[in-house]
């Protein structure tokens, strides 16, 4: 299909992420990825590649076209590529649940596989909503979160998500009530742990689950917090028989330099979602993990299974390359890369300081932020990256990156480099 023919098919008929109907502006035609590059149907700007700074919306931690895990996916496909998970099981499902298991903290036992971060989400919700319904508390329905929040595109994910100013704000009038805490400061503060402990035991009869993203708050913002906080929550919902959701599919994975965010607290949660790197970023799915207390909760009541079971669930072709991705990266000093990325990116993000209009420069593990006092000019942020042969996806007041770990030290200088020329044109 040459360019201009394919374009105007997606113009009147495909929708994009975030965007209107009939589209208003082409998107970048991509012909193949490798590594960390994309490589463009046609050039655009000059460039007939660009290195990806986005991870694939932070999937891609191994870059594209790995060798591991297309041999995984070849394989699997010579096997099956689905069978249904209701009645029936099989390997590459068992491995991963187990894998999981292994490698999350260890109360969590149990793993509910689903088809996308947002689903994983609604069924942490659906669980604790459940489990106290179960063991006779149904009073506890309600959800404890902090603003700044992210937490996905369906119904309850984002009852939990922003009310002000987030994308959900739409909804705000349809959406279910829940408690908000204010956003958490970077640094530890006393007088805000203890705004938490007040709120949870203010409404622990009516809450069911503290859900937060621990350490970092990703679509909702990209700010960063102190770990402490995560064990303030934890302390203060075992004080008031509340459960804690840690929704760790941005954070999952070494992201932020340890394998989890909540590593970093040495605490653990109650429910676990993970999801955009399960895969490598090769196949859509998700994961929600429980303890034993939820699972044997929910299994005590008048209705005794989780009511929830996608399509899709414990797909085999997606299992068997999230057990490769998993594999690949422990089997690697993979916090060293992120590490060196964190490095790279702290040296070429320094210059945005010098920037007019930049209000703060962040840097965690393989996450980079420049963030403006202003809304940005989206497309002339985009054009100025693609200029400088990166490709990035700003939003709001912010532009960032979040590389694949795979990115070599001058891919992370560029990438760099790109974000200060898209700061200066926003």
């Amino acid at each position: 299909m040459r360019n201009e023919e394919l374009l105007a098919l997606d113009r009147a008929h495909v929708w994009h992420p975030y965007g209107p109907m009939p589209g208003r502006t082409d998107p970048l035609v991509v012909a193949s990825a490798s590594g960390v590059r994309l490589r463009l149907a046609e050039p655009a700007h000059g460039q007939a590649e660009l290195i990806d700074g986005m991870s694939s919306w932070w999937s891609a931690i191994h870059g594209y076209n790995h060798p591991v895990l297309n041999e995984a996916a070849r394989g699997q496909l010579d096997r099956m590529s689905h069978v249904m998970f209701g009645g029936l099981t099989h390997e590459p499902a068992v491995r991963l649940a187990t894998r999981l298991v292994e490698i999350t903290p260890e109360p969590l036992q149990h793993v509910f596989l689903s088809d996308s971060g947002s689903v994983a989400v609604e069924v942490a919700i659906k669980m604790c909503l459940q489990h106290w319904r179960s063991v006779g508390r149904p009073a506890k329905r309600r959800l404890l979160t902090w603003r700044g929040g992210y937490h996905g595109d369906t119904w309850q994910p984002m009852a939990v998500c922003d009310p002000e100013g987030g994308m959900h704000e739409l909804w705000s009038g349809a959406l279910p009530k829940h408690f908000f805490a204010d956003p958490p400061p970077v640094t530890y503060e006393e007088s805000y742990a203890e705004h938490l402990r007040e709120l949870i035991g203010r409404h622990a009869d009516e809450l069911a689950a503290v859900i937060v993203e621990p350490v970092v708050q990703g679509a909702g913002g990209m700010r960063f917090h102190s770990p402490e906080y995560l064990r303030v929550l934890r302390e203060a919902c075992d004080a008031h028989d509340v459960l804690l959701v840690f929704d760790e599919i941005a954070t999952g994975f070494g992201r932020t330099g340890t394998l989890f965010a909540a590593d970093q607290a040495g605490v653990s949660p109650d429910v676990m979602c993970v999801g955009k790197a399960l895969t490598g970023g090769y196949l859509s799915m998700a994961a929600t993990l429980c303890t034993s207390r939820v699972a044997e909760g929910i299994s005590r009541g008048e209705v005794p299974v989780l009511a929830h079971g996608p399509t899709f669930m414990g797909n085999p072709l997606a299992s068997a390359v999230a057990c490769a991705s998993i594999d690949l990266l422990l089997s690697q000093d993979w916090a060293v890369e992120v590490k060196r990325i964190e490095a790279g990116l702290r040296t070429g993000l320094a210059a945005a300081t010098e920037v007019p209009g930049v209000r703060d420069v962040r840097v965690l593990g393989a996450i980079g932020v420049v963030q403006l006092d202003h809304e940005i000019d989206m497309a002339a942020a985009t054009e100025a990256a693609v200029r400088a042969g990166v490709w990035l996806r700003p939003f709001r007041d912010l532009i960032y990156t979040m590389p694949p770990f795979v990115t070599g030290d001058e891919d992370v200088a560029r990438i760099c480099a790109a974000v200060v020329a898209a700061a200066a044109a926003a």
